[in-house]
């Protein structure tokens, strides 16, 4: 079983969150989840997440802190996931978020976070961004 390292961007603007939704025909289709991608071979985290927000979502940003970190096994597809969350921030030239490489984008406040709509290893740093939306609201 191999494990990919992926990275993901608690995007908050205006109380809200960005997500994006997983594209038909691939692992976890039609779930939503905080944006991001791979790390490619030798890449630093902090670029990939950049380098996939600006893919994706056609944004341009400014990469923080870690937000959580976490491990999850998927045993159906034979793959394994280390997951790191940073705090992301647009910059101010950046374009709005458009559904380039994703089936979809939005801007979620703390009410929509429906645990059942996130993939299994969200769940964790889900939690931690509805506790902050609910507390900045």
């Amino acid at each position: 079983m191999r494990t990919d390292i992926v990275v993901a961007g608690i995007v908050i603007e205006g109380g809200k969150v960005l997500l994006s939704r997983r594209k038909a025909g691939t692992h976890l289709e039609g779930k939503w989840e905080f944006p991001g991608g791979k790390v490619e071979p030798s890449e630093d985290p902090r670029a990939a997440l950049r380098r996939e927000l600006r893919e994706e979502l056609g944004i341009v940003t400014r990469i923080g802190e870690i937000v959580d970190v976490t491990f999850h096994r998927y045993d159906e597809a034979e793959k394994a996931v280390l997951l790191l969350f940073f705090d992301a921030e647009r910059e101010s030239d950046s374009p709005a978020a458009t559904a380039i490489d994703v089936a979809e984008v939005a801007w979620w406040g703390p009410a929509m976070l429906d645990p059942a709509k996130f993939p299994p290893a969200d769940l964790t740093v889900l939690a931690k961004v509805t506790s902050r939306l609910t507390l900045s609201g």
